[in-house]
């Protein structure tokens, strides 16, 4: 069961919002935030959807699961047990939310985190997603945990490849060393020589790895979701690869280093661009997208040089800088002490990097 202070803590936010733009109520229907709002509950059935089987309808003075009635057993049961939530069930063949919000709430202001045609509810998913970003201490307990499985799936995964395996079974041996930890890799991202050389996001096919290969997760647990990136060769490094990793790493510490908190998001970009250009790279960010905040969700939104935002305490980034041909990621959280990696690969080579004066380690290619 959730930690009451966690709990007590997502409530005040709630009604600090509620109160900031005199609504009467908040319809969270998108899967992270009721994941985020119930310290972790599940409400999807498709792991794809970003609005689920269920809805919270969240007032001053009660809250109503709105679901239907095949939905209804697991979600209370194994999601909001003792959570003190009403409901609103509907048959299953007339299952609509916007009708149900009608129906439970007619005369009130409602602010959602989607567009619904119910009179008085205003869609602002952008400010009830910021509610997020500073996570708690529960969570942040919760992630540190996450990131380590994380870590330690993906560096098994990288062990269990050999030449002559297609992606496809690359991609299996991730799904399964995260399943196994209870983890639902949401992404799983796989590219061998070629196509690691072509695409930034390569999904897996029926390529043959013959000499390096890449492998890219987003693995969910409780809602919260953490990113990482490794790659593997067979045989020694070319100079080029080599160089290429070396600069990459540099980069990525750039963009970690300077994710302290206060700190305006679109700045730190500019310091990865900084970093880029340092390592003799100038044009590759344009290439694929750097990263940015996550937690419930892979990325809250991509960062770039306009993003205002200052980072939170607490408040999680998954950088992704990428060279052609290589990659570097991992998750951190922004803490008072500054940020710390928490999807580290036990065992994994490093490099050792320093970047804005932090001395850091940074996954190397494991060589096998």
């Amino acid at each position: 069961m959730a930690a009451r202070s966690e709990l007590g803590e997502k409530r005040r936010r709630v009604h600090g919002l509620l109160d900031a733009g005199g609504y009467d109520a908040m319809l969270l229907a998108r899967v992270d935030n009721f994941a985020w709002y119930t310290c972790g509950g599940q409400c999807h059935v498709n792991t794809a959807a970003e609005t689920g089987v269920g809805a919270l309808l969240l007032r001053r003075d009660r809250r109503t699961l709105i679901t239907n009635n095949v939905e209804r057993g697991r979600l209370m049961e194994e999601e909001l047990a003792n959570q003190g939530y009403g409901e609103e069930i509907s048959l299953w063949i007339e299952d609509d939310l916007g009708a149900a919000v009608a129906r439970v709430a007619p005369d009130e202001s409602i602010v959602s985190d989607v567009a619904l045609p119910v009179p008085r509810l205003t869609a602002r998913p952008d400010d009830i997603a910021r509610m997020r970003a500073s996570l708690t201490a529960e969570e942040v307990t919760r992630y540190r945990a996450l990131g380590a499985d994380v870590g330690a799936a993906l560096g098994q995964a990288c062990l269990d490849i050999e030449p002559g395996m297609t992606e496809y079974a690359v991609a299996s041996a991730i799904a399964r060393h995260h399943w196994e930890r209870g983890i639902v890799p949401i992404v799983a991202l796989v590219a061998a020589d070629d196509r690691l050389m072509k695409y930034r996001h390569p999904i897996p096919t029926a390529n043959e790895v013959k000499r390096t290969v890449m492998l890219v997760v987003c693995g969910r647990r409780h809602g919260l979701i953490v990113s990482a990136t490794r790659i593997v060769s067979f045989g020694t490094l070319s100079g080029e690869l080599r160089a290429k990793h070396a600069a990459v790493v540099r980069v990525d510490a750039a963009f970690i280093a300077n994710t302290k908190i206060e700190v305006r998001i679109g700045d730190i970009f500019d310091d990865g661009l900084t970093a880029y250009a340092a390592a003799g790279y100038p044009d590759e960010w344009k290439l694929h997208h750097q990263g940015g905040p996550t937690g419930y969700a892979p990325r809250d939104y991509r960062a770039t040089s306009s993003s205002e935002d200052p980072v939170e305490v607490n408040q999680a980034f998954a950088w992704n800088p990428s060279i052609a041909g290589t990659k570097s990621e991992d998750t951190i959280i922004a803490l008072p002490s500054g940020p710390e990696v928490i999807s580290a690969s036990p065992g994994f080579p490093t490099i050792e990097v320093v970047a804005a004066g932090m001395r850091m380690e940074r996954p190397d290619i494991l060589v096998r």
